[in-house]
């Protein structure tokens, strides 16, 4: 009988990953099927990931809605979100800076410097240097632009702090891997990176709720 973990759309990815890494086959039996799918609307997740930097997942949210009430029925996109103040922004909560990131993103995305309607035709080092061209978007922002809004297979965010503390606690190391270690482990993950970083996050939840 097929492994459930194995079922749906990222069954070749699994197989490969368990096959691979005899580590990541334990997380993968912990954690159960992948549920990761792209976001459809890319411009909300753009300007999530910005809202979201630096600050709790309940504080995030608690701005998010708090910026959705202010937006009203016309909602979270680039040309309405431009007609806003920093000032009109900073009542939802959102930072000075945050606001400006915002103002921004809009303002490149309104202008077409960023075609976030056909910049899933680009490869991913050119999707990245598309999108850090705005402030408040670097390397890490763009890299998550890639894995939960264009679903792309094989992207790595060895940067990514949840990432390091699960190659951490399940590589049995003794501190936070830095870049060459992080790479090193990943190397086996390849070329569906994005599944097993994806596992990685899901195991500190798993870890947690135990």
């Amino acid at each position: 009988m097929e492994n459930k973990s194995q079922a749906g759309p990222h069954a070749q990815a699994i197989a490969h990953l368990r096959s691979a890494d005899p580590v990541m086959k334990r997380i993968i039996a912990e954690v159960g099927p992948c549920t990761l799918r792209p976001q459809r609307d890319r411009f909300k997740m753009l300007a999530s990931s910005i809202i979201s930097q630096q600050i709790s997942t309940g504080a995030a949210r608690s701005i998010k809605k708090k910026l959705d009430e202010l937006l009203g029925s016309a909602g979270l996109t680039p040309v309405h979100l431009a007609r806003f103040s920093p000032e009109e922004l900073r009542t939802a909560g959102v930072s000075p800076q945050k606001a400006k990131y915002l103002l921004d993103l809009a303002d490149k995305v309104n202008q077409s410097e960023v075609n976030l309607q056909n910049i899933g035709r680009y490869s991913d080092d050119k999707i990245i240097q598309q999108l850090t061209v705005v402030k408040g978007i670097g390397h890490w922002t763009a890299q998550m632009f890639l894995i939960f809004a264009l679903g792309r297979p094989d992207v790595f965010p060895h940067g990514d702090l949840g990432v390091r503390a699960a190659i951490r606690d399940r590589y049995d190391l003794e501190e936070l891997p830095d870049q060459e270690t992080s790479i090193a482990i990943a190397a086996n993950w390849s070329p569906f990176a994005t599944i097993a970083s994806w596992y990685c996050w899901r195991s500190l939840e798993v870890a947690k709720a135990k």
